[in-house]
C-alpha cells in the first residue's frame, strides 16, 4: 500500500484517504441520477445511460488514482451533459447514436494533443479572460436549462410565431410538455405563477439545496434530490412505481443496446455522410475538446496547487511539457482515454469533478481515496432501478445551483476594459442563447481577433487562434452555403 500510493511522502494515512474516498463518493453520487434524465431525453434508454456513466466513472476514477496517484474522480460532466442533449442532438439535429460517435472522437482527439505535447500550444495561446468567459458561458447554458426543466420560465403559445434552436424548431421533451405546445405554434418565455405540482417541488428542492449547501452539509446535492423526491410522493409528482422492467438485469439488456452503437452505422459510420453534418461535427468535436481540456486543467490546478497535491516540480513540468512524469500530465492522459471510453459505452463527455474538492478538504492526497470512491460508484449499480422515480424538479435545482457557481469564472474578466469584455461577453451570451457552446467559442474567437485589429494589437493574437477561428469562419460559410 505504502509503495504503492506513498502515502508517507504525501503525509497521509489509509483511514484519512478512505474518509475522504467517501466523502468524494457521497458528493458526486448525484450525477448518476442526473445525468440519465438530460441525456435520457435523446432517445437513449434511461437505465442504459445509468450504467454506463457508473462504469465509465469507476473506470476512470480508478486510472485516475493508480496512474497519476491524484484524489479526482471523474464522472460525465454536467456542462457536456446538456450540450450533448440541447445542442448536439435537440439543435444540430444529429442522433443520439452519431452524438455519442462524436463524443467517442472527442476522446481520441484530446489523446493525440494531450499525448503530442499539443495541448501546452492550446492552453498558452487562448487568453485566460475568453477561457474564464467559456467557463462562466457554460454556467449560463446550464442554468437556464435548470430554470426551464423546473418551470420557473413558462411558455405562452402564439400560433403565428415558431421559436427555433439553431435554425430548427425544438425536437425532444426538454421539459414537461414541451413539444405538444411547439405543435401548436411558436412560444413566448414568461415568469411562472407556480400553478404547477412540479414547479412548487422544484422550488422546495431548490430552497432545500440551498441551506444544506449554504450550511456545508456534506453531500448536499445528493440530500437534497432524495429529499426532493420524497417530498415529491405525496405531491404526486414523484413515480413509485418500479416494474419488473427496471430491474438490475434489465438495465445491463438496455446497455447491451448502447454499447458501442457509437461506432457502428448508425454511428461514425453516418456522421460524415454529408457536407453538412461534416462540417458541424468537426466544429462540435473542436469545441467539445476544447472546453474539456480546460475544464480538466482548470480542475486540476484550482484544487491541486492551493492543497499541495502538485509540486512546483509538477507544475513546472507539465508548462515544459517535459515528457509524462508529473501527476498532472498523467492526470490529463487519464482524463482523455475515459471520454473516449465513455463515446463507446454510451454517455456523454467525462471530466475531472470539482466535488474532488470536498474529499482533498477531508484529507485526500493520493490515489488511495479514488480507489474507495471507485468501489461507492460500483454499488451504485444497485440503484438502476430508480433511475425513473427521481423526478426532474428534484435534479433542476441541481443543475441552477451548478450553474451558480461556474459564475465564480466571470470575476477573472476585466469587464471594465471593452478590450476585454467584447469578446469575453460574446462567448458566454451566445452560449446560453444559441444553445451551442461551440458558437460561443466561435463568437469570442473571431470578436477577439476584430478587437486586436482595431486597436493595431494584431501581434498579440496567436497562431492558434487565428487557426482555430478561421476554422469556425469556412465552417459558417459552409453551412450558409448548403443551405
Amino acid at each position: 500500500m505504502e509503495k504503492l500510493f506513498q502515502l508517507k511522502e504525501n503525509k497521509t494515512t489509509v483511514r484519512r484517504e478512505i474518509v475522504a474516498g467517501i466523502t468524494t463518493f457521497v458528493s458526486m453520487a448525484y450525477i448518476f441520477f442526473l445525468n440519465p434524465q438530460i441525456l435520457g431525453q435523446t432517445g437513449i434508454p434511461t437505465q442504459a445511460v445509468f450504467l454506463a456513466a457508473i462504469l465509465v466513472a469507476v473506470f476512470g476514477t480508478l486510472f485516475m488514482g493508480l496512474f497519476a496517484n491524484v484524489p479526482f474522480a471523474l464522472a460525465p460532466g454536467i456542462g457536456m451533459q446538456a450540450y450533448f442533449t440541447y445542442t448536439i442532438v435537440f439543435g444540430f439535429g444529429f442522433t443520439w447514436q452519431q452524438a455519442l460517435a462524436i463524443v467517442f472522437l472527442v476522446g481520441l482527439v484530446d489523446i493525440v494533443i494531450t499525448l503530442t505535447h499539443g495541448r501546452r500550444a492550446i492552453v498558452q495561446g487562448i487568453p485566460s479572460e475568453l477561457k474564464a468567459a467559456i467557463g462562466g458561458g457554460i454556467g449560463l447554458f446550464v442554468t437556464y436549462i435548470g430554470l426551464k426543466n423546473a418551470g420557473f420560465i413558462n411558455f405562452i403559445v402564439d400560433p403565428g410565431n415558431i421559436i427555433t434552436l439553431n435554425g430548427k424548431p425544438f425536437t425532444g421533451e426538454v421539459h414537461g410538455a414541451l413539444n405538444s405546445i411547439l405543435a401548436n405554434g411558436s412560444v413566448t418565455p414568461e415568469l411562472t405563477k407556480f400553478n404547477s405540482s412540479s414547479t412548487v417541488l422544484a422550488l422546495i428542492g431548490f430552497i432545500i439545496l440551498i441551506v444544506l449547501v449554504m450550511r456545508r452539509v456534506p453531500g448536499a446535492f445528493l440530500i437534497s434530490l432524495i429529499v426532493t423526491t420524497l417530498i415529491g410522493i405525496p405531491m404526486d409528482v414523484t413515480n413509485t412505481h418500479i416494474g419488473a422492467g427496471t430491474s438490475v438485469g434489465h438495465a445491463f439488456g438496455e446497455l447491451g443496446h448502447v454499447f458501442g452503437q457509437s461506432l457502428g452505422a448508425q454511428g461514425i459510420g453516418s456522421l460524415f455522410n454529408n457536407w453538412h453534418n461534416t462540417s458541424l461535427a468537426l466544429v462540435t468535436i473542436f469545441a467539445m475538446g476544447l472546453s474539456g481540456l480546460f475544464d480538466a486543467i482548470g480542475t486540476l490546478i484550482g484544487i491541486g496547487n492551493q492543497t499541495g497535491i502538485f509540486s512546483k516540480q509538477d507544475q513546472k513540468a507539465f508548462d515544459s511539457s517535459n515528457g509524462f512524469n508529473s501527476k498532472m500530465d498523467r492526470a490529463l492522459i487519464v482524463d482523455t482515454f475515459t471520454t473516449a471510453l465513455a463515446g463507446i459505452v454510451g454517455t456523454s463527455n467525462t471530466t475531472t469533478f470539482i466535488e474532488s474538492a470536498s474529499g482533498v478538504a477531508a484529507g485526500a492526497r493520493t490515489g488511495l481515496a479514488n480507489i474507495v470512491t471507485a468501489i461507492g460508484f460500483a454499488l451504485m449499480i444497485l440503484f438502476a432501478p430508480f433511475v425513473g422515480v427521481v423526478p426532474t424538479a428534484a435534479t433542476s435545482p441541481l443543475l441552477i445551483l451548478v450553474g451558480i457557481m461556474m459564475m465564480g469564472e466571470f470575476k477573472k474578466i476585466s469587464w471594465e476594459s471593452l478590450e476585454v469584455a467584447i469578446p469575453a461577453f460574446f462567448t458566454s451570451v451566445f452560449m446560453a442563447f444559441s444553445y451551442s457552446i461551440s458558437y460561443g467559442i466561435a463568437a469570442g474567437f473571431i470578436f477577439f481577433i476584430i478587437v486586436k485589429f482595431a486597436l493595431g494589437k494584431f501581434k498579440e493574437v496567436s497562431p492558434v487562434l487565428l487557426i482555430v477561428s478561421a476554422f469556425f469562419l469556412i465552417n459558417f460559410v459552409v453551412l450558409a452555403l448548403i443551405h
